[in-house]
């Protein structure tokens, strides 16, 4: 373990302000195998915090591999009833949920992405009903991460492997604001930033969105009516605070999956389900994926746009180039961090928290009213040093909202 009396920090910080346990509150732990050392100082503390029980799955992603090598497809895409019922009834009884990342970019390199897009997409629906109570905020949830010998190979290929492991857990530790003399307060203070901006949003009356930049992005978005702008720290539906990511610099809120025209194009690799999308685009036409390309891992797109409600948005967020993690000049080859450096958007599913009133929808109801339903959420990047965001209010009113990639307005 690299700097223990850090990771032991660390690891109260992911309970104390990434759930904010609750004593007596059970808790779900899934954690990569590579990284059972730490997994265990995040028990220790939940523990310590006052957990009734804590439920600790592990996860390998190696393992993952060879059974996607060598399992059949029918093998793959029959997943048992039973596997995901112990963390759904867990959740139904209130339990806090974390989720400790260290992904390998790489882990399923060569792999079918036929088979490995179809085996996915039928896990993804299998383990649908758990991901609805957290999608709802109905308890509080936190996705963290961890460093890992291959993930830190890939974000520093130059150095020796100790050494890139170390550099990657003290970035891990620098973008979640751990290099602070009071970690749990400077998140408070960051997420009451984030909050203004969203509370200036919020109030604009904006209902369209306009993104380009000089790389190709030049796209428009409608917003749902009543729509909400969120971000920093959240409150479950009984009104218990948590931060659903550690790191995140982004506000965000859901667009209208018909309402949605134009070109945009990423600006950073995709890592999904271990295959690495680079270079890629979207054409979209009423809310629609019309046309799409990618210089790497084209494959990797066909299958996720197996799901048609995957050609259509969840959500769009903004995330100032000048961000914390942005800054670093790292490549995390992760979602949960390259998110964090750039305005980025997701295909698939939206989430029912930026519309008041829809976690008691029916998934036509949803649909109506502008809001995507899908059985994944996809985030990919679009930020630059150059992007101008631009809303525009119902009555036309124009409100500059980020220039030269920052913030337009102070919060």
């Amino acid at each position: 373990m690299y700097r223990e009396e850090t990771a032991k920090a660390y690891a109260k910080l992911i309970i104390r302000t990434g759930v904010n346990l609750q004593k007596g509150q059970l808790v779900i732990l899934n954690a990569p195998i590579e990284n059972a050392e730490f997994a265990r100082l995040v028990l220790e503390e939940a523990y310590r915090a006052g957990a009734r029980d804590v439920l600790l799955r592990y996860f390998d992603d190696k393992a993952s591999r060879i059974r996607y090598q060598y399992a059949s497809e029918d093998a793959l895409t029959t997943v048992p009833a039973w596997k995901y019922t112990p963390i759904e009834e867990y959740a139904k009884a209130g339990a806090a949920y974390i989720c400790i990342e260290s992904d390998d970019p790489d882990a399923f390199f060569g792999i079918d992405s036929e088979k490995l897009g179809k085996g996915m997409n039928a896990e993804a629906r299998a383990k649908k009903p758990f991901q609805q109570i957290f999608d709802k905020n109905e308890i509080q949830w936190t996705v963290v991460a961890a460093a890992g010998r291959e993930w830190a190979k890939k974000v520093f290929p130059e150095a020796e492997e100790e050494w890139a492991v170390q550099k990657l857990w003290d970035a891990i530790y620098h973008t979640t604001r751990m290099d602070t003399p009071d970690p749990e307060k400077a998140w408070a203070e960051h997420s009451g930033r984030l909050r203004k901006y969203c509370d200036f949003l919020n109030d604009s009356g904006i209902t369209r969105l306009h993104l380009e930049n000089s790389l190709g992005t030049s796209l428009d978005i409608g917003l749902i009516p009543g729509a909400i702008w969120a971000g920093g720290s959240e409150k479950t539906v009984k009104g218990v605070e948590f931060e659903a990511n550690m790191p995140t610099e982004e506000v965000f809120t859901a667009p209208h999956r018909e309402k949605v025209d134009g070109k945009v194009c990423s600006t950073l690799p995709l890592n999904y389900q271990g295959v690495l999308i680079d270079g890629f685009w979207f054409e979209f036409q009423d809310g629609q994926v019309v046309d799409y390309g990618a210089k790497q891992g084209k494959e990797a797109l066909d299958q996720i746009f197996q799901d048609e409600n995957c050609r259509r948005l969840g959500e769009v967020a903004l995330v100032p180039y000048d961000s914390l993690i942005s800054r670093s000049g790292i490549l995390f080859y992760s979602t949960l961090f390259d998110e964090n450096a750039s305005c980025h958007l997701a295909l698939g599913s939206g989430y029912t928290s930026s519309i008041p009133g829809a976690e008691r929808m029916s998934r036509e109801e949803k649909e109506q009213i502008g809001l995507n339903e899908a059985y994944s959420h996809i985030d990919f990047m679009f930020g630059s040093a150059d992007l101008k965001a631009t809303g525009y209010t119902e009555e036309g009113r124009e409100i500059p909202l980020f220039e030269n990639g920052n913030w337009a307005f102070g919060a």
